[in-house]
């Protein structure tokens, strides 16, 4: 499909800037730019790119300032990730969209499957699940017993839901994702082993959360693991049981989440970073990447960094002296020897 500078300018409520009628049939990265396509300038570590870019037109901020003649088309937006992100998602729903029930599969005569529904060869579907409309199973997914999921909802290959868990509606969940699986629980016994405690409980997904590849989500032992609206993971997240993650929370890539934690709204944990069992952590708590929360966290808004972790101003100043500390030994070793022979 082809689009002039104009018609994209439209759709994300931009103003353009130089040829309206530049011609795009496709996208590229601003470095990697390459005739008749769009690109956008929203990390200004990319700067530079756009002096040299090849391609046709570029998003850009309200507030860009060019220092040097740009030869691309210009259209000005007040947030470019926001328009390519909205650009980009226009064209993932113009693609073709599956439907029907592919064979071989398994679809118990007890489910019940909506209309415009994709279910995927080599796919389980258990008794008494439940399948929204529009809702796309992929091939060599596993749906338990008494599942239910919401309209336009999404499950990639491999994904796995266990029995008795819901999904809402919207929500997206990458290949290898396991939704349900037993939290990790264990008694000790008296012979110096473990004795499993049964997971009984489900997991709770409301709607528009995504879930990344490889990602996994236990089940309560009772009671619900919950993740509530908006929330996003990225791959390789583990959340424990009975955990509450709050609306529109995102936790990157290898975080892990320890058991009964309840995670506030509007939360940011970044990539390596861990979280003890059976704490609270306040809203819009920021939590920088490979940090460690070992307590509750009560006041909203704080930034967390470091293992343990504190507030981001005890940690700068922390800091000081800890990538001091070779310097310092030297000096204390050094006294420790004057004093040594001032005594003598």
């Amino acid at each position: 499909m082809k689009f002039t500078a104009s018609q994209i300018a439209e759709l994300v409520s931009g103003k353009v800037e130089g040829n309206a009628e530049a011609t795009i049939t496709n996208v590229s990265k601003i470095e990697d730019g390459k005739p008749e396509t769009l690109t956008f300038l929203a990390n200004p570590k990319y700067t530079s790119y756009i002096y040299d870019t090849q391609a046709d037109v570029v998003i850009v901020n309200d507030d860009f300032k060019a220092e040097k003649e740009i030869s691309a088309t210009l259209i000005r937006v007040p947030d470019a990730y926001q328009a390519i992100a909205i650009l980009l998602e226009m064209y993932e729903q113009s693609q073709p969209k599956k439907t029907g029930i592919e064979q071989p599969s398994f679809v118990d005569k007890t489910a019940t499957v909506g209309d415009f529904a994709y279910i995927g060869a080599f796919a389980y579907v258990g008794e008494n699940v439940n399948l929204g409309d529009n809702v796309k199973v992929y091939p060599q997914v596993y749906i338990g017993d008494n599942v239910k999921i919401g309209d336009n909802t999404v499950l990639f290959p491999g994904v796995k839901v266990y029995k008795n868990c819901t999904i809402g509606k919207d929500c997206t969940i990458h290949a290898g994702a396991i939704i349900g699986s037993d939290g990790f629980g264990f008694a000790p016994s008296s012979s110096n082993g473990y004795k499993k405690v049964a997971q009984i409980g489900n997991v709770i997904l409301k709607d528009h959360v995504e879930i990344g590849a490889n990602t996994t989500i236990d089940r309560a032992t009772m009671g619900s693991t919950i993740i509530k609206k908006g929330v996003k993971l990225d791959n390789l997240v583990q959340i424990a049981h009975n955990v509450e993650v709050g609306e529109h929370t995102v936790i990157a890539a290898q975080t892990g989440i320890a058991g009964s934690t309840k995670i506030g709204d509007d939360c940011m944990f970044g990539g390596q970073s861990a979280c003890n069992g059976h704490i609270k952590i306040a809203n819009k708590t920021k939590v920088g990447a490979q940090s460690g929360i070992s307590k509750a966290i009560r006041k909203e808004g704080t930034i967390q960094l470091g293992s343990p972790s504190m507030e981001i101003g005890a940690f700068n100043k922390a800091y000081v002296v800890f990538r001091r500390l070779p310097e310092l030994k030297a000096q204390l070793e050094a006294c420790e020897k004057e004093i040594a022979e001032l005594k003598k």
